[in-house]
């Protein structure tokens, strides 16, 4: 059972929202009281966490003084420096405040864009003396319940301008931000601009750096949309695009519920441990998620430690599948190589057209064969299980 203690190499980060949630909900109140940010710093440290994020508000109070903000920095950083932690992200909350209620970088008020922005480069200031190294913009307010009111297109405009001027402002600061963008289909907005990872990757695109900016999916977000998370996140590695990624999970169909990792889909789980690992993934794996409702404190530790004991046994697991020789052996046999064909396909030449034009093919036999998925997926289950 020691085997799947947490340690520092394996990154697992927590926010203060997230171990700090008190249990609000929509329909009612609290249920658990509020906990400091140096107390929860001592707490993830004892569970083995490596690090903790933060929005700016999670510890500096919207309407702080200088003197107050100092006070509580100076308290929040001895924390860190006892407890070993770092602070590798750091994000801007842009959508609790009522000013945000329609927008904040695309908002249609100039005089309210011009403020996020401001709001944003003290946040970053923040974070950057903390440590972080990437910074998330989740556009929770970006987006529209009228879309009479506002065109879509000044709407991106408007989100660019914002991403450009940041990113400008962290090369200028020499903070060596590294920007990720966190896509959500839906809620709090009725509609949201860059709701999946494909639209944000096109997004990106049009930026000014966009070799800065990249994405941190959640596991939730797709899959509140019905959408398979792990292509997504297959997406964003395959565009070398995955600065930051969020774990949690949620029911289909469900208003987002940042659940405890791995408590509702656990071949899902199992597949994203399993590509991140395979594909090396080396940034934090961050646990954006919250104890249920229905819990005390100690509930909300059961819950952060639930967290990275699920990541760490479907880690065994992936290990033991890539082992597995069975199940290597079904992948392989799916996996049906041609190495004539490949190399005709791999590049194109007019050689290669036409030889290929030529090339007769066994239509019929080729779509008679099956491809060995069923007993493939079912050892898959059986391993995860416990009985292979």
């Amino acid at each position: 059972m020691s085997a799947y203690t947490p340690q520092l190499e394996h990154k697992f980060t927590f926010g203060l929202w997230t171990v700090g949630n008190i249990g609000r909900d929509p329909f009612g109140n609290p249920t658990r009281r509020t906990l400091s940010p140096e107390y929860i710093v001592h707490k993830l440290a004892e569970l083995g966490a490596y690090g903790v994020n933060l929005h700016d508000n999670d510890l500096i109070p919207l309407d702080a003084t200088r003197a107050q903000r100092d006070k509580i920095l100076k308290s929040f950083k001895k924390a860190l420096r006892d407890s070993s932690l770092v602070v590798p992200m750091a994000t801007t909350n842009l959508f609790a405040d009522p000013v945000f209620k329609d927008g904040a970088f695309t908002n249609a008020n100039a005089k309210i864009r011009a403020y996020a922005i401001h709001k944003t480069l003290h946040a970053m200031d923040l974070g950057a003396e903390l440590g972080a190294r990437t910074y998330v913009f989740w556009g929770g307010r970006e987006g529209a319940e009228v879309d009479a009111g506002m065109n879509t297109l000044d709407a991106l405009a408007y989100y660019r301008e914002a991403l450009n001027f940041l990113a400008e402002y962290s090369e200028s600061q020499g903070y060596g931000y590294q920007f990720a963008l966190e896509p959500k289909p839906n809620e709090p907005r009725g509609d949201i601009y860059l709701p999946v990872v494909g639209a944000a990757l096109g997004f990106i695109a049009t930026l000014d750096k966009p070799h800065l900016f990249g994405l941190n999916p959640e596991v939730a977000h797709e899959t509140m949309a019905g959408l398979n998370f792990v292509h997504a996140v297959a997406q964003a590695i395959d565009a070398g695009k995955l600065f930051h990624i969020d774990l949690n999970d949620q029911k289909m169909g469900r208003f987002d519920q940042d659940l405890r990792f791995g408590a509702e889909n656990l071949k899902l789980a199992f597949l994203l441990v399993k590509l991140l690992e395979d594909s090396q993934y080396d940034g934090p794996r961050h646990f954006d998620a919250h104890a249920l409702r229905t819990e005390d404190e100690a509930g909300v530790w059961e819950f952060a430690r639930g967290c990275m004991r699920t990541y760490l046994i479907l880690k065994e697991k992936a290990r033991q599948f890539n082992q597995d020789k069975e199940i290597q052996a079904l992948i392989k046999a799916y996996k049906v190589q041609d190495t004539e064909l490949s190399r005709l396909t791999r590049k194109f030449s007019q050689k290669n057209a036409k030889t290929l034009k030529a090339r007769k093919f066994k239509r019929i036999a080729l779509a008679e064969r099956g491809p060995g998925l069923e007993r493939l997926d079912q050892l898959t289950v059986e391993l995860l299980m416990g009985v292979r």
